[in-house]
């Protein structure tokens, strides 16, 4: 697998990944030269094509649900694609009972797309239960026990965007959801395309998920998996591509909005296709190079292994910069989590010596990349290593609390666009 990088490098020549130090693997991965042919496609069908550009725009549309469910490990999954994650959890929570079951249960580990939405929902008397993200290993457990008859909904992530934590035994919550009459919906963000992900034990289970980060497709490249039950409900934030296959007769006709079977019904509007065109050619291009969800969980473990091994060679004081020690390497997913309450501060240093990072709260989030070479690794972590040395030197860590809460704000802020 340590070959892998010098085969993968020259293909992502546009954003110069053979030269640089990204480690920004779980959050923006460069786009391989392949994307950019992709979008030329979609600018030269619409040339042609004018507005009978749609049919061709649909098969690439297919092509995008095609790979996904290679990564979904679901073969058969019913998706409704979307721009982004919250355009799709919206469309799910507008279909939930809330006025019955006006009750909501999450983890306090989630992405903002959900954190922020369901604390406005609790500004408008829907009861929203936070439950504390640590243990992890008890965390399904703690959900499903908070889960009552009056929840409409759980909703958690596979792994945890903070701390890059594996949340297991979610097939046992989807279990316990499923018998009190509570949907699950299962961020599944941060595992496609760096840890292999299965609907097995899942079938009740809604699954949202996008391809901005590991599977390198951009933006505009989501999608939701929809449970078999999905047609027993009617959401509220509903496209007129509901009814596209209906748009011959009138739609009004009936008196009450209808919903086609499938993902259809939870279909939105009309959209820009140049994203789908870039994303079918970057699947194709995963395909042909071997780049399957084992293959890149392999990857990703060594490499991960690398930066975290490197990382305690720095030897490092605890209350400055550390490391999850109490978990195994298969318990993580696409990077490495260092906890420091100077997390932006070294992030802004690594920027400054040419490493791109990021951070969350108090949290470094280094993450690796396929095209990247453990020359490329190391070369960053000594950078790092320099960096800690500058920031603990002459007792910086000792009163630099001012600078570094200016620092985590003005870095994070950048970076709040994407896990």
């Amino acid at each position: 697998m340590n070959d892998i990088s010098g085969r993968l490098a020259p293909h992502y020549s546009a954003f110069r990944a053979p030269d640089r130090l990204l480690l920004t693997g779980h959050s923006h991965q460069a786009w391989p030269d392949v994307a950019l042919a992709g979008q030329i496609e979609a600018f030269d069908d619409a040339a042609r094509d004018v507005d009978d550009k749609w049919a061709a725009a649909f098969k690439k549309a297919d092509r995008v649900r095609e790979g996904f469910r290679l990564f979904l490990g679901d073969p058969y999954a019913e998706l409704a694609l979307g721009s982004s994650t919250h355009e799709l959890v919206l469309r799910f929570l507008s279909a939930l009972d809330l006025r019955g079951r006006p009750r909501l249960v999450t983890s306090g580990g989630e992405f903002h797309t959900l954190r922020r939405q369901l604390a406005r929902l609790a500004e408008e008397d829907v009861e929203v239960v936070v439950v504390p993200p640590e243990p992890v290993g008890t965390l399904a457990a703690r959900l499903a026990d908070a889960a009552d008859g009056r929840t409409a909904a759980v909703l958690v992530s596979a792994v945890l965007f903070e701390t890059a934590r594996i949340v297991p035994e979610l097939d046992e919550l989807a279990a316990v959801c499923r018998s009190r009459g509570a949907e699950l919906l299962v961020d599944a963000y941060h595992a496609l395309g760096v840890v292999p992900f299965s609907t097995a034990g899942l079938d009740s289970a809604w699954v949202v998920a996008g391809g901005y980060k590991y599977l390198q497709l951009g933006e505009g490249n989501c999608v939701l998996r929809l449970p078999a039950h999905a047609d027993r409900l009617r959401p509220v934030v509903t496209g007129w591509y509901s009814e596209f296959a209906e748009l011959a007769e009138d739609p009004r006709a009936g008196g009450r909005v209808g919903y086609p079977s499938g993902a259809a019904r939870f279909a939105g509007a009309t959209y820009d296709p140049v994203s789908h065109y870039r994303a079918a050619r970057v699947f194709d291009f995963f395909a042909a190079q071997g780049l399957t969800p084992q293959v890149l969980r392999a990857v990703s473990l060594r490499q991960r292994g690398l930066l975290a091994a490197r990382f305690d060679e720095i030897g490092a004081p605890a209350h400055v910069v550390s490391r999850d020690l109490d978990a195994a390497p298969e318990e993580f997913g696409g990077f490495l989590a260092l906890r420091s309450p100077y997390a932006g501060r070294l992030r802004a240093g690594l920027a400054a010596r040419g490493v791109q990072a990021d951070s969350r709260g108090e949290y470094l989030r280094l993450g690796p990349a396929p095209y990247l070479s453990d020359a490329r690794l190391h070369a960053a972590m000594d950078r790092l290593a320099a960096e800690v040395r500058s920031l603990t030197s002459g007792g910086a860590t000792g009163g630099a609390a001012r600078g570094v809460t200016g620092g985590t704000t003005g870095g994070a802020a950048g970076a709040r666009r994407a896990a």
